[in-house]
């Protein structure tokens, strides 16, 4: 699917404005400018340029597309999505403002609230096929993922970001970044992302990595790397470069290249990389019954 985009569905309001928005048709858009209309709880959005996001609407549209597989993550101009978005409390009585929420939660209204979040849990609108997620609150609308994925409790996914699949995901996949096939992100893992005023490189996994449990990194890795269990690695890590008679350089220097293991040498400490001369293999048996 490609611009222009409409989008047509049923829109959740009150007083104050639109609190939800579940897209269910797409086709291809006649308009010539980015627009929405609302007809009491119908909704249709036209997404014609893929500009900054200025409206509610249009915010949920773009989650929409990535999460139902049309586009991939970073794919579509997502910035200004957190001045648009506003913090809904997410219950099994619909979405409401935290306000209405807190009037409610006094013991007797069976209100139960799953998060207090500008984001849904994306499988309150869409369920892709071929996957299997152990949280579901841990998968925010905007995820997009592959078919074969598998998300364990510990694993999440922020929106514009997610997996290629089949992919096993322990650990945490940050806005931004997207892991390619038949890739591992151990227990408690974490990937870099782009928000929060950090990190500035869009971090992507290869295929056939092994993120090992409670690593992280701030660098791209290409095809069949592995980064030790426990090891985080930033842009600014020095690396000794073993195959390099004991090079030294800043770990972003190897940012995307293929077929490294990166660990720590248990004796100096010393960040170490060499080549990676296992191929990491994901376990069938676990994939082939998603």
């Amino acid at each position: 699917m490609k611009l222009p985009i409409k989008g047509s569905g049923k829109v959740i309001s009150d007083d104050k404005g639109i609190l939800s928005i579940h897209y269910s048709n797409f086709s291809e858009s006649e308009g010539n400018k980015n627009s929405f209309k609302i007809e009491g709880e119908n909704i249709i959005t036209e997404l014609v340029e893929d500009t900054p996001i200025e409206d509610i609407p249009t915010a949920f549209l773009k989650l929409h597309l990535i999460s139902h597989r049309y586009f991939k993550p970073n794919a579509l101009n997502m910035n200004n999505i957190f001045n648009v978005l506003e913090t809904i409390a997410w219950t099994n009585q619909g979405p409401m403002r935290p306000e209405v929420a807190e009037k409610l939660v006094d013991g007797t209204s069976n209100l139960k609230i799953f998060s207090l979040d500008k984001f849904p849990p994306m499988t309150d609108y869409i369920i892709p096929s071929n996957v299997r997620i152990a949280d579901t609150s841990r998968v925010r609308l905007g995820a997009y993922l592959g078919k074969g994925t598998t998300i364990m409790h510990e694993g999440f996914v922020n929106y514009n970001a997610g997996t290629e699949g089949p992919n096993m995901i322990e650990g945490r996949i940050s806005a931004g970044v997207f892991v390619n096939k038949n890739s591992d992100l151990g227990g408690g893992s974490s990937t870099m992302g782009t928000l929060s005023g950090g990190n500035k490189e869009v971090i992507s996994i290869g295929e056939r990595c092994l993120l090992g449990a409670n690593a992280g990194i701030g660098i791209s890795l290409g095809n069949d790397c592995t980064v030790e269990a426990g090891l985080y690695i930033t842009a600014g890590t020095k690396v000794t470069v073993l195959e390099e008679k004991g090079k030294v350089v800043k770990a972003i220097e190897l940012s995307g290249k293929d077929a490294i293991l990166y660990f720590r040498d248990s004796l100096s400490g010393k960040v170490c990389a060499k080549p990676n001369k296992s191929k990491f293999k994901l376990n069938k048996v676990l994939h082939d019954n998603n």
